[in-house]
Order: structure tokens, then C-alpha cells, then sequence
């Protein structure tokens, strides 16, 4: 948790910030979101007992004195109220309504069965709202090519080897500029990749991947490395970071005439994704294991199919040719 998130949280929902990142090993910025989601529950309490009716100071009031005894009386109304809260005051779409109903469920059994400092689970009647699952953007084939053939300048052999990563691996941000030298394995085309939750798994590496990467390997800086370990350099020559990535990765798209909102590195994840399902025949569990998903669920929605193959399975239909006017016309 960052320092100034955890210096504004009650003692309790500290110790359960590092049961979080310790005991179930999520990472540092989903602790941080489960704790503003709470953080912001708390206010939103405290304002009902002040009997404010006005909601736009709510960012000034501390829940730093929040504890066992005032949680011990929250209800059920209270979560039904709150929820009713996020979605009528504050416009939240369902995917952050979701999480902020994931924080609450997960922090109330955490003190009811983890700790069993509570009786009963005001949460346990909460059902989560249904995230609206909404089509991935992305690339198609030949933008893909054309992005790759884009690449240029003196960073190019680096540049390229990212975006080879992205479009054939499928990794996120943080995967990439975290992957080093040794995580590459050569001698049978694996890399090892650190995802969510510190979750390792190994994503075999083809040809234009290895070909990428012994490009760059040539001419990656030697002299005055200050993290030797990092596969990915800075022209400072420190580890790249996120921000440096994503600048590169538009600015080609830009190059390429796609800019503008939608167009970023994660588009390159759902690129990935949909090329390997839609031209490898690629299983839905094997793909799950290649993005690190923990849920099949978030895999599914690369199973989509355009709307031109949709019509070709239609008028693929042996039926798709057989009318009553043309049936009429063939009779002898």
C-alpha cells in the first residue's frame, strides 16, 4: 500500500492491506484499490451520521478513528445504500461497482472468517453488479504488419523487439518492462513472465520473438548499464519504463494513422489474444494460460467472432440457397 493511502486507513484495514499483499499475494495497486474502495465506504457512513445530504465534501473527512466497535454496527442497508451510492451519485459503471463490491465482500469475510472478529457478514446478501462484457479493440493482421514496419530510428532493434513481444505474447505492460535478461531462456524459446499476484508462468517464444530479441541483444548497451538485469533499456540506460513504453507504442500507432482514445499498449494484449484464437485455432484454456488469466471467464471474450465471419457461417448454411420463391420456380 502507498504510504499516503495507508497513513489516511483505521489500524484494521491496515492489517488486512497486508494480509492481502502477504497471505494471498495480490499486488501492490489492487491493495490500494481495495482500500480506497473502503476508504471511501467509511465517508460515505461517517457523512450519514454527520447528516450531510451533500456529498462533494466527502474527500475531507477522515476515517483514520474507524474501528472494530463502529463496524460492528454496520448493516446491510448500509452496503445496499452505499452500492445505491456509487451508482446514482457518483455515475460508476458496472465494472467499478463490481470491484467496489469485490473490496467489500472480500474485507467483511476477511474479518468474520479470517479473524472471526465478527458474528455475522453484512455483505453476505450483496450480489455483484454484471460487468458489461464489451468487445476487445484491436488490430487487425495487416495493421499489425504495418505497425511492425513502422518501427524506426535509433532505438529501432529495442523498439521492434517490444512491440514483436506485445503482438505475438499477448504480456502486459508490467510484464514486459519487467522481464530480464536470464528470465529469457534460448536454449528451448521460453520466458518466464511475472504477472498479477506474482503469478509466474512460462510463454514459449516463436521465431519472430527470438529473431527479435537476439536483434536487440546485439546491440543493447554494454557500458554504463545501470540495472544489467533488465532486458528492456532507457536511452539513460536504466530499466524502460511504463511511461517510455507507452509513448513509443503511440507514437507508432500514430505513424500508422491510429491515434487517439483506444489506442494504447493493452490494445496490443487484445491484438494478441484475437490473432491467436482467430488464425491458430488456439484452445480457450491454452490461451488462458498464455495471457495469465485466472479466470476462464476473461478469456472468453476473445472467442468473438467478426461480423464478416458471422455471415460467412450463415450463407455457409447447406439451407442458405433454398427458398419458397425458388422452390416454386424448380418444380417441373
Amino acid at each position: 500500500m502507498s504510504f499516503s493511502i495507508k497513513d489516511e486507513m483505521p489500524d484494521l484495514v491496515q492489517q488486512y492491506a497486508l494480509y492481502l499483499r502477504n497471505i494471498r499475494g495480490l499486488s501492490a495497486k489492487t491493495v490500494d484499490e481495495y482500500c480506497m474502495d473502503l476508504r471511501t465506504f467509511f465517508r460515505f457512513l461517517k457523512a450519514k451520521d454527520f447528516g450531510m445530504t451533500e456529498y462533494s465534501r466527502l474527500a475531507e473527512i477522515s476515517v483514520r478513528d474507524i474501528d472494530l466497535d463502529y463496524i460492528r454496527r454496520i448493516k446491510a442497508l448500509d452496503i445496499f445504500e452505499f452500492m445505491n451510492f456509487v451508482a446514482d451519485e457518483r455515475n460508476n459503471m458496472s465494472s467499478t461497482r463490481q470491484r467496489k463490491s469485490s473490496s467489500l465482500k472480500s474485507f467483511f469475510q476477511y474479518l468474520t472468517v479470517h479473524e472471526k472478529l465478527l458474528s455475522e457478514d453484512p455483505t453476505e446478501q450483496l450480489t455483484p453488479p454484471k460487468a458489461k462484457k464489451a468487445l476487445p479493440h484491436f488490430l487487425s493482421l495487416e495493421q499489425s504488419i504495418e505497425l511492425l514496419h513502422a518501427v524506426d530510428g535509433p532505438e529501432a532493434e529495442r523498439d521492434r523487439c517490444i512491440l514483436t513481444l506485445f503482438l505475438n505474447c499477448g504480456m502486459r505492460l508490467s510484464e514486459l518492462v519487467a522481464i530480464n535478461i536470464r528470465d529469457v531462456i534460448q536454449n528451448n524459446s521460453t520466458l518466464r513472465i511475472i504477472g498479477k499476484g506474482n503469478k509466474e508462468r512460462i510463454v514459449y517464444l516463436n521465431q519472430a520473438c527470438m529473431d527479435a530479441i537476439q536483434s536487440y541483444l546485439a546491440v543493447r548497451p554494454k557500458d554504463g548499464v545501470k540495472d544489467r538485469d533488465a532486458l528492456f533499456l532507457s536511452s539513460r540506460k536504466t530499466r524502460i519504463s511504463p511511461k517510455t513504453v507507452q509513448f513509443l507504442v503511440k507514437k507508432y500507432l500514430n505513424k500508422i494513422g491510429l491515434s487517439g482514445p483506444g489506442y494504447s499498449v493493452h490494445k496490443l494484449r487484445h491484438t494478441a489474444a484475437t490473432l491467436m484464437y482467430r488464425y491458430g485455432d488456439v484452445d480457450i484454456r491454452v490461451l488462458q494460460d498464455i495471457l495469465g488469466h485466472a479466470n476462464l471467464g476473461t478469456t472468453e471474450i476473445y472467442t468473438h467472432t467478426s461480423s464478416s465471419q458471422m455471415e460467412e457461417a450463415i450463407n455457409a448454411n447447406p439451407l442458405a440457397h433454398v427458398s419458397e420463391k425458388k422452390a416454386k420456380n424448380d418444380k417441373p
